[in-house]
C-alpha cells in the first residue's frame, strides 16, 4: 500500500460544510426620535433592510424553523429574525411588510405584562406592549410566538422561584393562551448564566436566544446580532460576516454545563 495511502486512512475525515447561521435581533419597529436605548427601527429602514436580503437571495424565518432547517442540511440562504419584547407596533409596522416579502420571524412576549408598557426602559419612551388579541393575530399570521419570560427580568443570578415563573410558567401561559407549543426562549437582556440556561432547559424549551453568551453558548444559548436604525447595506453585510455562528453551528454545540455544587444551588 503506497504510504500516502495508508497516511489518508489515518486522517480523520473532514466534517462535511454546514450552512452558517445568522440570527437577527430586533425590537421595536417604529417612528421614533427618542430612543437611547438603540431598540427602535424605524418602518423605512426596516423595509430598506429586508429588501437588502431578498436581493441577496436571502428569507427571513422563525428561530424555530431556521434549526429545523439546520438539522436537515438546508439552512442556507435562510436567516433568523427575532423581535424582542413583544411590542404592539410589530403588528402595523413590522408584520405587513415581513408578508410582503413572504418572510417569517419569532417574536419573543411577555405574558406577565400583557397590553402593558416597556417599565424596564427607565430613560426611554413608553411603548405599548402586545395584548392577547395581538398575540393571537401574529401566531395566526404564521409567525412564531416565544417567551420573555413573564416580566422581562434579568435572569443571571435569580433565585429559583423567579427561575421558575419566568420560564415554565411564562410557556404554560403562551400555550395556554395561544393552543400551540411554545419551543423558544429569549433571556432579558440577554443575559445568561449556568442556572438560568439549565432553567430554560427544564421547562422544556427547544431552544433559547440570548446575545453574546460567550462559553455558556448552545441551543439554550444562541448568539445574535443587533440590527438598529444606522444598519445600511455595508454595516448589515460587516455584521453577517462577523457573526458568532456563522464560525459555529448549533447542531455543533453541546448544552451548557450545569453543576449545582459549583455555581450554588438555590
Amino acid at each position: 500500500m503506497p504510504a500516502a495511502t495508508a497516511l489518508r486512512r489515518l486522517l480523520p475525515k473532514p466534517s462535511p460544510w454546514k450552512p452558517p447561521l445568522w440570527v437577527a435581533m430586533y425590537h421595536s419597529i417604529t417612528d421614533t426620535a427618542d430612543d437611547p436605548y438603540r431598540v427602535t427601527v424605524s418602518p423605512v429602514r426596516f423595509a430598506r433592510q429586508l429588501h437588502w436580503l431578498g436581493d441577496r437571495g436571502l428569507r427571513g424565518v422563525s428561530v424555530r424553523e431556521l434549526l429545523s432547517a439546520a438539522a436537515e442540511g438546508r439552512a442556507k440562504g435562510l436567516v433568523g429574525l427575532t423581535f424582542d419584547d413583544g411590542y404592539a407596533d410589530f403588528l402595523d409596522s413590522a408584520l405587513p411588510l415581513l408578508r410582503r416579502h413572504d418572510f417569517t420571524a419569532t417574536v419573543y412576549v411577555l405574558p406577565g405584562r400583557l397590553g402593558g408598557e416597556n417599565g424596564w426602559d427607565t430613560a426611554g419612551p413608553r411603548k405599548t406592549l402586545l395584548d392577547e388579541d395581538g398575540i393571537l393575530r401574529i401566531a395566526e399570521a404564521g409567525m412564531e410566538i416565544g417567551s420573555h419570560g413573564l416580566m422581562h427580568v434579568p435572569l443571571a443570578g435569580a433565585d429559583d422561584a423567579v427561575l421558575a415563573a419566568e420560564t415554565r410558567r411564562s410557556r404554560e401561559l403562551l400555550e395556554e393562551m395561544t393552543g400551540r407549543p411554545v419551543e423558544g426562549f429569549c433571556y432579558p437582556y440577554g443575559q445568561v448564566d449556568p442556572r438560568a440556561v439549565h432553567a430554560v432547559r427544564k421547562a422544556g424549551y427547544r431552544y433559547a436566544c440570548a446575545i453574546d453568551p460567550g462559553p455558556h453558548t448552545s441551543v439554550h444559548a444562541l448568539p445574535r446580532v443587533h440590527i438598529g436604525e444606522d444598519d445600511t447595506s455595508w454595516r448589515l453585510t460587516a455584521k453577517r460576516i462577523l457573526h458568532p455562528l456563522r464560525r459555529r453551528h448549533p447542531g455543533d454545540l453541546a448544552p451548557a454545563p450545569y453543576d449545582p455544587t459549583s455555581v450554588g444551588a438555590r
